[in-house]
Order: C-alpha cells, then structure tokens, then sequence
C-alpha cells in the first residue's frame, strides 16, 4: 500500500490561513495545480486535530487522506448526473412546465435525502409529468442544463490518462444520450420516459436504474474492464448514490446530502468536479 496523503484543495490555497497547519505538520511543500493543491505525505493513522478541521471548513478548503495514488491508475470513472455532473434535477425543471415544480423538488430532496424509497418517489414524480409536451424536455436541456464547474477539465483528464467515465442516473436518458454525445462519455445508463403522440405518459419503460442498478453498473464494467476495485471512483450527491460510493475504490460526496457523505472517503463542500482529478497526484 502506498503512503498516505493529506490532500487540501482550494483555489488559491496560499491565500488561506495555514499558520495552524504549520505548526502541526511542518514546512509546506510548494502548492500544485497552479497553487490550488497541497499534497502531504501523511503517517497512516495520525488524526487530523478538530480544529484543524474547523478551521479548514471556515475557509472553504476541501480535504482528504488519501492512498498517495496516481490519477492515471485509475480505470473508471462513474458518476451520477443530476446535482454532480449537472448543476439541476431533471425531473423538478420538467415538472416546471406543468407547475408542479415546488410539489416535485420538495420530493426530490426527501429521495435524496433517504427519507423516501427512491424506485416509488420516482414514479410518483414522473406521474405528475402525464400529458406535458416532450418539447419541454428539450426547453430543459437547451435552455436550464449546465454543467457543473470543473466537469470539462475532469472529463479532459479523464481522456488524456486513458481513465474509462460513465454516466449512471436516476433520470432519463434524454438527457444522458445527449450529454453522452455532446461530451464523448464512453457510458451512459439512465431511465427511459414513455411517450406517446408527443407526450409524456407519466410511466417509464424497462429497468429501472435506481441505488442497486448503480452499484451493479459500477461492479459490471469494473469486471469488463478488468478493473482491481482501487482502480474504481464513484460520485454523486443522494442517498441512491450510495451503494456505489460504497462499491468504489474511492467513494466522492459531492456537495452532498448528509448520509452519502457519511458513506464517502472524499468530501468536496466547496470545489468544482476539477476536484476530483486534483485529490490524485
């Protein structure tokens, strides 16, 4: 096992108090990533004090120990979609269109808190969505989608170190297969809207990918890509995210609900998805 590392993000890291750090660690290396990243080489099992990390926290700064691992041993990357890779839920801007927007975020955030079984919340809220144009679907992505802060690096990187990235969403794959295409995303998988006539008919088709379809993506294409699990890096924000931030190598919250971060090696509150190349050296 390689040494460890305590990893702290920010993006002008310099600027931030450290004095505290300093006197606990020692001299500080020279910052990486254009002066948004310290990587100490850590003891396995020291603790970091309270009030370091307090302290951290107050300043917006993300941190994490962390095996000292290179970004291109990685082999896969699987993230969730809505509120991770994008910065929206799909389902509550839909529901706008019928004005049932608040009725389906209110829904939404209980799902993703781990307060309702998401499989039935799921369909509860696309029931709500009978008879709105598929039009609206395509107002959501041209006009309301957008891409959360760092996910173009994170998705360069992940092309010029050879590290596999799939998209695995409780949503739909309107708007999957297009992020797919737009952004060269070597998978995609996500729930199919039934329509008809143009239509929504408030029913999905086939499987459902919800908490446990995530986990067995991940454990599928790790097995095709003969993949060790530290090869492994899940991301998202609801507790569906869960059973494959578990299942992963390297388990990211992403400005996430309280129990997926319980369930999480990394942590990021205040970055952007550049985030998650910088954690690897």
């Amino acid at each position: 096992m390689s040494p460890n590392v305590l990893v702290l993000q920010h993006a002008d890291i310099l600027q931030c108090d450290l004095q505290e750090l300093t006197a606990w660690y020692g001299p500080l290396p020279a910052p990486l990533f254009e002066g948004s990243v310290l990587r100490l080489p850590i003891d396995e099992g020291r603790a970091i004090p309270a009030a370091l990390q307090a302290a951290w926290d107050a300043q917006h700064i993300d941190w994490a120990v962390l095996p000292d691992y290179a970004f291109a041993d990685l082999g896969l990357i699987v993230s969730d979609m809505d509120s991770t890779l994008i910065t929206i839920e799909c389902v509550d801007e839909i529901a706008a269109g019928v004005g049932l927007k608040d009725k389906v975020t209110a829904i939404t955030e209980r799902s993703m808190r781990g307060e309702l079984d998401f499989a039935a919340s799921l369909r509860e809220r696309v029931a709500l969505l009978q008879g709105l144009p598929e039009s609206e679907l395509a107002r959501v992505y041209d006009e309301v989608l957008r891409l959360t802060p760092g996910a173009e690096y994170l998705l360069a990187e992940c092309k010029r170190h050879n590290v596999k990235f799939m998209l695995v969403s409780g949503g739909f794959t309107y708007f999957t297969d297009r992020l797919q295409q737009q952004l060269g995303l070597d998978y995609a998988y996500a729930n199919v809207l039934e329509s008809d006539k143009g239509r929504l008919t408030g029913r999905l088709l086939g499987r459902m990918i919800d908490a446990q379809a995530k986990a067995d993506l991940l454990a599928e294409y790790r097995e095709r890509l003969q993949l060790s699990p530290q090869q492994t890096l899940a991301m998202g924000d609801g507790a569906n995210d869960i059973p494959m931030i578990a299942a992963a190598g390297f388990g990211v919250a992403y400005r996430a609900k309280p129990k997926t971060e319980a369930a999480a090696d990394i942590r990021i509150r205040h970055g952007g998805l550049d985030a998650v190349r910088k954690w690897f050296g």
